[in-house]
């Protein structure tokens, strides 16, 4: 990158939004601020990133415990839709169950399947205020560290390839 910038070529690289907080639906409160997590699956945080894949993005959702950052659910999709969150949901619900599940406030979170499959398990949904990333900042700090001490090493053949070497890390 340096060289480069000294011989004055330069390459603007995209920045993709994953949270989309235009939206209609629902928001809920922020049900982790003031409250001590002191007990597994008391509390569940879950966020999306994208993944650079090629001249494209990968995203991947991923759902942590709070008390242990045990990963308790995640996905990777090629489309950044609803269906994403739930895949990583649905299996994390039916092997645990936590008090609140909290997340930010972007489409896929508050769309309907999603805080009805929340409400249908008995969770309550928190999140984050509006523009306010350190209100999931143990969500944030699992994706940073992925994408230093994997993503940014990882070459992926293929996209089945990317979701094998993400499951082994």
């Amino acid at each position: 990158r340096r060289v480069l910038q000294q011989l004055g070529v330069t390459r603007q690289v995209g920045r993709v939004r994953t949270t989309d907080s235009s939206q209609p639906h629902t928001r809920y409160p922020n049900r982790l601020r003031d409250l001590t997590v002191t007990r597994l699956d008391q509390a569940w945080v879950a966020d999306i990133t994208y993944l650079r894949f090629g001249y494209r993005f990968v995203y991947l959702a991923v759902i942590l415990d709070v008390y242990s950052r045990a990963v308790r659910g995640w996905a990777l999709s090629q489309r950044l839709d609803d269906d994403l969150t739930l895949t990583a949901l649905r299996p994390a619900l039916q092997s645990r169950q936590p008090d609140v599940f909290h997340s930010d406030q972007g489409a896929q979170y508050t769309a309907h399947k999603h805080v009805a499959l929340l409400h249908e398990a008995k969770v309550l949904v928190s999140m984050s205020d509006t523009g306010k990333p350190t209100q999931n900042a143990l969500a944030e700090r699992f994706m940073r560290t992925l994408k230093e001490e994997h993503v940014a090493y990882a070459e992926y053949d293929d996209f089945d390839d990317a979701y094998r070497q993400l499951q082994h890390w």
